[in-house]
């Protein structure tokens, strides 16, 4: 695609100035080299050509004699807004350092604002990572807890359980040094849980640095263990210390702050994904197309329901 080391929006409109260019390079995303493969059969052979209504874009499978698009088991299933649109929407998400809402990106596609709001929480979902991410070197590990401030609340909200993170939500995060990052939204930040966190996605030969917080006392038995003394205000110690990860931490709170104003617990590792995404993708040779095509495949085999996005 794009050989700069970015593209502005002009450039985006360029190369995609039209749906079917939109929908070709998705579909080439998808499908490497047009060897489309049935969403739901799986068969990679006898794939023709349906054409509907004089529309292109439609093919339909010999084994399983179902019609299938590039839309089919993704986040744009369902979707009526173009791909164009899409694309234009993924461009402003991913350039936009604190996020962008659903009222500004409805008036900069031209679309109703419930609509932006259902786009970018599939977009979001896009952003997350499997679970596979696993860090080693010197790895970063800190908590953060996100929501309102209990003195800025409404007398009737206030929960009246003391200061602190009560009526916060517990984010844990884990960066590996001048690396990518692992963040997720935990019921409590505990030892359990943080060890389980450790467990998963660092290696054992990491070095771990923490501050002095009693929830990281037991990472010292199975990995190499430096603390902080934050409460001393130590907060480097050689080599030691958690600066990227609080500054993801900023970032993320400038999110909160700067832009939505306000994450529901419901939505809000979403939010996190969104963060963590720009921050890992963004250090490359090539970023904003990289982080494109990086977002774009994960629009696959990730089918994301209004319903879904709503339930309780």
């Amino acid at each position: 695609m794009h050989d700069g080391l970015t593209i502005s929006l002009f450039d985006l409109m360029t190369e995609f100035p039209s749906e079917d260019a939109a929908r070709l390079w998705l579909e080439q995303m998808r499908w490497n080299k047009g060897h489309r493969v049935c969403p739901y059969c799986g068969a990679d052979t006898h794939q023709h050509n349906q054409h509907r209504g004089g529309k292109a874009g439609y093919y339909r499978c010999n084994h399983c004699k179902k019609v299938y698009t590039v839309r089919t088991g993704t986040i744009f299933e369902r979707s009526h807004i173009g791909f164009r649109k899409w694309l234009l929407g993924m461009y402003y998400i991913l350039t936009a350092r604190k996020g962008v809402s659903s009222l500004q990106l409805s008036k900069h596609l031209d679309i109703i604002q419930k609509s932006a709001w259902y786009m970018l929480q599939r977009i979001r979902t896009a952003m997350g990572n499997d679970g596979s991410i696993i860090l080693s070197g010197i790895v970063e590990i800190d908590e953060a807890y996100i929501g309102g401030k209990e003195s800025n609340k409404h007398e009737s909200r206030k929960l009246k359980e003391g200061r602190g993170p009560v009526g916060k939500t517990a984010v844990i995060g884990i960066k590996e040094r001048n690396g990518k990052t692992v963040a997720k939204v935990v019921e409590s930040a505990d030892k359990v849980t943080a060890e389980g966190m450790i467990e998963e996605h660092v290696s054992e030969n990491a070095t771990v640095n923490t501050d002095e917080s009693a929830i990281y006392n037991g990472v010292s038995k199975k990995r190499k263990h430096t603390k902080v003394n934050h409460s001393a205000k130590v907060f480097v110690d050689g080599m030691a210390s958690t600066n990227g990860i609080e500054s993801v931490w900023s970032v993320l709170k400038r999110m909160f702050y700067g832009t939505y104003h306000q994450f529901s617990k419901k939505h809000l590792q979403r939010y996190v994904d969104e963060c963590t995404f720009r921050l890992n993708e963004g250090k490359c040779k090539n970023p904003v197309w990289n982080r494109m095509e990086c977002l774009v495949r994960g629009c696959f085999d990730r089918q994301t329901t209004y319903k879904m996005l709503v339930a309780a």
